[in-house]
């Protein structure tokens, strides 16, 4: 006879993350465990091959010099990737040879934000020159370690603006939901560094999960819910479901965005599983950083299109940074190249201040210049806005060319993209016609 004594009700707090997951799923989003658990390497260790991406001829010749006891289903395997990942000194020099500001920043790395990379990232930076965009966007240097005037560690307020820890209500109608501290690659900009990586104040955690849920339940003007952190879907099959299910069900959110940089560092997390589960939360829109045209490769642009196929809308969000991206023909190879993969350049952005980031900042004033080599040169679905994300909590500002010249009583005075000037017939209110 069964058992007929009341259910025993088990919380997500209690459970134990690694044991509830399959055993294909990769370790949970409790910082403690990926430290212990996650980023070992594990050559015996074989890898089902779970995912959908092609491995381009680039990678397979990267994969016999660095990992030569990996098979081709290790490498395609999103999990074999992240604990394969490149965390260490002695991991990094045999795979480029560093400068000495690269190693003066990766020894001081243990007290700032980690160096962690990809092997599939990693086969896309030069081995020889210091000065490629991709390397210089991972790689640490020494003038992290470099504050200048108007740096912070939280330069746009977002503590100030969190009525929960992992929650961010700046603006009326939408929260960004930070979901957990890891990312597979982190890039050396990173606005959250302060919350990322093994010391970071930011780790992630079921009960933080639970209390953002409640207050967007108890918020009814919330209606867009942006999860981001770190990187959302680094957490495995399982934790993204029930986080996108629990917000799904709350009748006032309408859409739910993403924000990553997975299908550019750990494409391989793009398989059928994980698309199935994104399929059920429509709508649902992705928001994908990216730095550079060296970015689209065949599993980036593979991943791009599974995203796409599957009806997800996709913008990009890419920040401007000094010798990496602040070239017109740069941006421009990079936006057209985006749209040959359905992503729509969303977002350029200006670097935030945070600690030790003068090295990637141009002037503002370069930023309006690429918006200006851009308009009329490209088509429109080509042209981001351009926006400083305002210190102390301002929320994103737009900054244009000045394309409006001034008015007189019958129009307005307009500047296009060659330089000439052109009146609009907009007559004021109360302006009569001439008898």
């Amino acid at each position: 006879m069964k058992n007929s004594g009341p259910a025993v009700s088990v919380s997500l707090e209690d459970a134990d993350p690694l044991g509830t997951e399959p055993a294909e799923e990769p370790p949970s989003i409790s910082q403690a465990l990926v430290q212990d658990l996650l980023f070992k390497t594990e050559p015996a260790r074989k890898y089902p091959a779970i995912g959908r991406i092609p491995v381009s001829q680039h990678s397979r010749r990267f994969l016999r010099e660095y990992f030569p006891k990996a098979t081709e289903a290790d490498w395609s395997n999103w999990h074999w990737q992240i604990r394969n990942s490149i965390v260490s000194l002695e991991q990094i020099k045999r795979i480029v040879s560093l400068t000495h500001g690269e190693y003066s920043g990766i020894v001081r790395h243990a007290s700032g934000l980690p160096l962690r990379i990809t092997p599939y990232y990693a086969s896309l930076i030069s081995r020889s020159d210091p000065s490629q965009a991709l390397r210089r966007t991972v790689v640490p240097v020494g003038d992290e370690y470099l504050a200048s005037p108007g740096e912070a560690q939280d330069p746009l307020g977002e503590e100030d603006q969190s009525p929960v820890q992992g929650l961010v209500h700046r603006y009326p109608d939408r929260v960004l939901f930070l979901t957990t501290g890891f990312c597979s690659t982190y890039c050396r900009y990173c606005t959250r560094s302060r919350m990322v990586g093994n010391h970071g104040r930011f780790k992630g955690s079921f009960t933080q999960w639970q209390q953002a849920v409640a207050y967007i339940e108890q918020t009814p003007r919330i209606r867009d819910v942006l999860l981001s952190g770190g990187d959302p879907l680094t957490l495995t099959d399982s934790h993204l479901d029930y986080l996108l299910s629990s917000i799904r069900r709350i009748p006032h959110v309408e859409i739910i965005r993403i924000g990553t940089k997975v299908p550019v560092v750990l494409p391989q997390r793009l398989t059928a599983r994980l698309m199935n589960i994104l399929k059920k939360y429509q709508p649902l829109w992705i928001s994908i950083h990216f730095s550079h045209p060296d970015e689209l490769t065949p599993e980036t642009s593979a991943a791009c299109n599974l995203l796409a196929d599957a009806g997800i809308p996709l913008g990009s969000q890419t920040v401007l940074l000094k010798g990496i991206n602040d070239s017109v023909e740069t941006l421009k190879k990079l936006y057209h190249g985006l749209l040959k993969v359905r992503v729509r350049p969303y977002y350029l952005y200006q670097c935030d201040p945070i600690l030790g980031s003068s090295h990637f900042r141009t002037p503002v004033e370069k930023g309006i210049e690429m918006i200006e080599g851009l308009r009329g040169h490209t088509s429109g679905y080509a042209i981001p806005h351009y926006v400083v994300d305002a210190p102390g909590g301002g929320g994103k500002i737009p900054l244009l060319p000045d394309y409006y010249q001034g008015r007189d009583n019958d129009g307005i005075i307009l500047r296009n993209y060659e330089g000439n000037t052109y009146r609009y017939p907009d007559r004021r209110p109360g302006c009569d016609a001439a008898p």
